[in-house]
C-alpha cells in the first residue's frame, strides 16, 4: 500500500451509479478516448471523457451501468469540461469498467 487513508476521508468519496446513455468519440483528445453522457438518476445527466476504447466500442457503452465518483471538482479536458470519474481497474494501458451485476436505480450511492 502507498497511501493510508482514513474512514473519513473515504467518505468524502461520493461513488454513484449511472447509465450511460450517450457516447461519442473524443478526436482532440491526446490518447484514444470517448466523451460519455452518465445519467445519475436525481443528480442529473453529467459528462465524462474516459479511455476506454481498446476494451468497448460505442454500442457496447450504450446503456451500459457503471461506477463514477460525481463529487471531484470539473476538469476542463481540451474543449471539454468532464463532470465525473468514471472508474475502473487497470491493467496496462486498459481499462475494465466497474460495473453493478444487476441493474439498480441511476444515482444510487456505492459504499
Amino acid at each position: 500500500m502507498e497511501k493510508i487513508v482514513t474512514y473519513e476521508d473515504f467518505t468524502k468519496v461520493d461513488l454513484r451509479i449511472g447509465t450511460i446513455i450517450e457516447v461519442n468519440d473524443f478526436p482532440e483528445a491526446h490518447r484514444k478516448a470517448y466523451k460519455l453522457k452518465i445519467d445519475f438518476g436525481e443528480l442529473g445527466v453529467k459528462k465524462s471523457s474516459a479511455q476506454i476504447t481498446t476494451l468497448y466500442t460505442k454500442e457496447a457503452l450504450q446503456n451500459m451501468q457503471i461506477v463514477a465518483v460525481v463529487n471531484f471538482p470539473r476538469k476542463q479536458i481540451g474543449k471539454f469540461m468532464s463532470e465525473c470519474l468514471v472508474v475502473g481497474a487497470v491493467k496496462k494501458d486498459d481499462v475494465y469498467l466497474l460495473k453493478p451485476e444487476i441493474k439498480v436505480k441511476n444515482g444510487a450511492q456505492v459504499s
